[in-house]
């Protein structure tokens, strides 16, 4: 099986090269570590390595947030072993880099059975730890022909992947069988990766590490921008917004303009390739734009919007505002993280579409700590909100409420992975790890 997929992959990059190629040439983002890819391990990372190193995998930004306490609470409890991160995308990678050094932290090898022997010579790690959901067969295969345990944390199997991971059961299952442990965010996440193929008593459910994860207080911006909001002015900040959701929060924000002339939007795009883009979107509705990346610190930011293009701050800029939006909800993309902006007691509003945070969308609108909205009724939710602190004050402590009543996944999940750090012989107990 694993030969015939490796052929297939093969295959695959083969026939892609020309787009790939296109694409190294147009964007940084898929020439940055591409020797990392291919199986050449950094003298950054070789110099770091001691026996029986830890290796986590985390494939973007917010993977990366989710692990961070995990990563900290494993380096008190096992300072005698070396952790390294890898990611997938380039942001995580810059993400990662800030919060756990150059030295720790690499792109994560093509799912080639070369690239990834290279890495496990290096490394020479006794656990591998998966953030969330990345069954690479030839990753999973050859971590576990070298002895090392394998486990898979914050587990979490979305609407769209889960009918193409039970179709093809039959490929998948022996894959999973390669994973020693699976820590599932929910119950239905659990009953999935059990109907995937995943043995039911490897399968256990410990919560969400968001609900764990602390922005860093360190944020300059967040300073900067607090000195620079004008006074009495209302601050909405739309994070993690995707295509064709800028318009309309933009039209959505000049008709509060109209109303309150000193309202502040701060704006986050998803993708950081998609900066500019929005910026021109701004300018051609004619509205005061500054970005944060050319930004001086000084004079007022009322009435404008403040473009988030930089990478690892928006967690924190939340803390700013009145009212938050939390992008990717209006389309079909399925919604991005709530949980950052519910931590600081900001009245949260997403839109419909909310299905990969099934659960935590759950959680906040059965508690009535988030406010889900249609495209065209924003601008007038929106102004409700501003005109009635008391209302927006409820919103966002019952948010906040409901985030502290969901904390304490990383105790559980270090409890579950303790036989697997002191090594064979120590069976996971299902009993002792409960969400």
């Amino acid at each position: 099986m694993y030969i015939l997929y490796s052929l297939l992959m093969a295959l695959a990059v083969l026939l892609s090269l020309p787009w790939w190629l296109f694409q190294m040439v147009r964007s940084k983002k898929y020439r940055a570590g591409l020797t990392e890819r291919l199986g050449f391990v950094p003298e950054r990372i070789k110099a770091s390595t001691r026996e029986g190193s830890i290796w986590i995998h985390a494939v973007s930004v917010g993977e990366v947030l989710a692990i961070s306490n995990l990563v900290h609470e494993l380096q008190v409890r096992s300072p005698e072993k070396s952790i390294f991160i890898s990611t997938t995308t380039l942001t995580g990678q810059r993400v990662a880099r800030e919060r756990f050094g150059d030295g720790q932290v690499f792109f994560i090898p093509l799912d080639f059975g070369f690239a990834i022997r290279s890495y496990l010579k290096a490394l020479r790690p006794s656990l591998l730890v998966l953030a969330e959901t990345e069954f690479w067969p030839n990753l999973l295969h050859q971590v576990k022909k070298s002895g090392v345990a394998v486990a898979v944390v914050n587990g979490r199997i979305s609407d769209r992947s889960f009918p193409r991971y039970r179709r093809f059961k039959w490929f998948f299952a022996p894959v999973l069988a390669d994973i020693d442990l699976f820590l599932a965010q929910t119950k239905d996440d659990a009953q999935r990766l059990h109907e995937m193929g995943a043995e039911e008593q490897r399968v256990l459910v410990s919560g969400n590490l968001k609900f764990d994860v602390r922005p860093s207080a360190a944020i300059a911006v967040t300073v900067d921008v607090r000195r620079a909001l004008g006074k009495d002015a209302p601050v909405i900040v739309c994070g993690s917004t995707t295509a064709g959701e800028e318009e309309i929060l933009l039209a959505a924000f000049n008709d509060v303009l109209k109303r309150h002339p000193k309202a502040i939007l701060i704006l986050a795009p998803r993708h950081l390739e998609r900066f500019d883009k929005v910026a021109g979107l701004v300018s051609a509705l004619g509205l005061s734009l500054i970005r944060r990346s050319t930004w001086s610190a000084s004079g007022s930011l009322a009435g404008t919007v403040f473009l988030l293009d930089s990478v690892g701050e928006l967690a924190s800029v939340y803390a700013l505002a009145d009212l938050a939006f939390v992008g990717g909800s209006l389309f079909p993309v399925g919604g991005h993280n709530i949980l950052e902006p519910a931590q600081h007691g900001v009245a949260v509003l997403t839109g419909p579409h909310t299905h990969n945070f099934r659960e935590i969308t759950r959680i906040f609108e059965q508690g009535g700590g988030l406010k889900v909205v249609a495209s065209q009724d924003l601008a007038r939710e929106w102004m409700a909100l501003i005109d009635d602190p008391q209302e927006r004050g409820s919103l966002g402590n019952r948010a906040q409420q409901l985030f502290a009543q969901s904390t304490g996944a990383t105790a559980r999940t270090l409890e579950a992975l303790h036989p697997l750090l002191i090594g064979p012989g120590s069976p996971v107990s299902p009993q002792k790890v409960k969400a």
